[in-house]
């Protein structure tokens, strides 16, 4: 009997301590595109020519910052790259499943995102309109 209970309490215990946290700073370090998937290159050189193309945009790291009061910074533009947004600091809630990134005056939904995948040191997310859309970051210090 006292087997069963301090399994019981012991259950939740494990079950919390295995869930990662999105607070913290997370580089982006992969990102698809639905054009990516339409052009569906099978020859090898073109192939290179667009990782090629894709590593010389941009030189510096784009980093997000999600911090513990519900608010995020990013050094670049990576969540939403519309005109019309146009902070790199904006509000977020996460529930688990699913990522929203909110305007501070309107808090209004900029984009939202389904997570795939929250690790202690990545973090899988795509586009809940555009799912081929998919970003991946790690976690750094």
């Amino acid at each position: 009997m006292k087997t069963i209970v301090a399994i019981l309490v012991l259950i939740p215990f494990f079950s919390f301590s295995q869930s990662a946290s999105i607070v913290g700073r997370w580089q982006l370090v992969n990102e698809s595109s639905c054009v990516d998937d339409e052009l569906g290159v099978e020859d090898d050189d073109m192939q290179n020519l667009i990782d090629d193309m894709k590593g010389r945009s941009n030189k510096s790291p784009q980093v997000i910052e999600f911090k513990d009061n519900s608010t995020a910074k990013e050094s670049t533009k990576i969540v939403s790259k519309r005109k019309s947004y146009n902070s790199n600091s904006f509000l977020y809630r996460f529930d688990g499943r699913g990522l929203y990134f909110l305007d501070k005056k309107s808090r209004t939904i900029i984009e939202g995102f389904t997570v795939e995948k929250l690790k202690s040191d990545s973090l899988i997310i795509s586009n809940s309109t555009r799912v081929c859309e998919t970003k991946i970051f790690v976690r750094i210090k």
